[in-house]
């Protein structure tokens, strides 16, 4: 059977079972024009969309149907969470080629099901199209929070301190492996490869820190450290110094590193898709925050730097010597 065999509203019909995870304040699911939901009282609504295009985001050949519908959904929860919000429903517009099997769509709907119904979130409609080429995704995720602990990238002050959640180059190194075909076959491996594939969206650790009320700027790691510092510094006005031996670099990437001559320090600075948060903290709560982080999530809060009124970037090296850090990571109109 092919989705030509079903149509689009056949195809609609197999998918809709498990899309409604929290029915609570939800009137209309998929099968009306639009759906229809009560936003949660006392909450802005935040609204985020992601367009995933096949060959400029991700290979299909390289890829399970689960495996893409799990990270097409966890970049936008992504977002959400880097403004320090709940997640509430999602809505996925799908362009199929021919090529594309329906084995490989009914997939790739678990994937995507599967990680909703870890976080709460209603996948509540969207449209399915024909495609002339290549596969194209666009998923919007809406999610809630209260007007005062909205995180955003242009609080940071000089004297903050510049933290991270996890580890970060992790999913560059996956993507390494991925693009030249090498089996993950060791520990080490088959972790950076589950970094990239199924990226998990730091959702608790947003609400934590936007409930702490401390911090001051924040937002997720997805084209690179370097590059998404520059964001906030960009849209704070401030500059940043990071502190090269202070980024968390897992063992997993070191032993990757060392393998084929790589250096860490730069897959994690230019590295994209950690989807870790990066963001600041006004420093006389540090101490707070962090001990509070690290006994709700059992790791630590990692601090690689400070806000600093130079309006530039900048790293540090061991030894104290100051350096220029230029913004490097994925960038969508690159050439080549």
């Amino acid at each position: 059977m092919t989705l030509a065999d079903i149509g689009e509203f056949g195809f609609i019909d197999r998918i809709r079972q498990g899309c409604l995870i929290r029915p609570q304040s939800v009137i209309r699911a998929i099968g009306d024009d639009a759906a229809a939901y009560e936003p949660a009282a006392g909450e802005l609504v935040l609204v985020t969309t992601d367009l995933l295009v096949e060959r400029v985001h991700f290979l299909k050949a390289a890829t399970s149907g689960f495996n893409l519908g799990h990270k097409a959904l966890a970049v936008n929860l992504s977002d959400i969470a880097a403004m320090g919000g709940t997640a509430r429903q999602a809505f996925v517009g799908i362009a199929v080629p021919e090529s594309c099997s329906l084995a490989y769509l009914e997939d790739f709907y678990r994937g995507m099901q599967s990680l909703a119904g870890e976080y709460g979130v209603n996948i509540l409609g969207g449209d399915t199209t024909a495609s002339k080429n290549d596969l194209a995704i666009s998923i919007t995720v809406t999610g809630s929070v209260p007007a005062a602990q909205m995180l955003c990238r242009d609080g940071a002050r000089p004297g903050d301190r510049i933290c991270v959640s996890g580890f970060l180059g992790d999913s560059r190194a996956g993507l390494h492996l991925v693009l030249n075909h090498i089996t993950p076959d060791t520990p080490a491996f088959r972790n950076l490869f589950q970094a990239h594939v199924l990226p998990r969206p730091c959702l608790a650790e947003g609400r934590f820190l936007a409930c702490s009320g401390a911090v001051s700027a924040a937002i997720d790691v997805s084209d690179g450290l370097s590059a998404d510092l520059w964001q906030i510094a960009r849209s704070s006005r401030v500059g940043a110094c990071l502190h090269a031996d202070r980024i968390p670099l897992s063992k997993d990437l070191h032993r990757f590193c060392s393998h084929f001559g790589y250096d860490a320090l730069e897959y994690a600075l230019a590295g994209g898709e950690d989807y870790t948060l990066l963001f600041t903290v006004e420093p006389t709560h540090f101490q707070a925050v962090a001990q509070g982080f690290s006994e709700q999530f059992g790791n630590p809060l990692h601090v690689i730097g400070q806000i600093t009124d130079s309006g530039k970037l900048e790293i540090e090296s061991a030894g104290g010597r100051r350096t220029p850090l230029t913004p490097s990571g994925w960038n969508h109109f690159k050439p080549g």
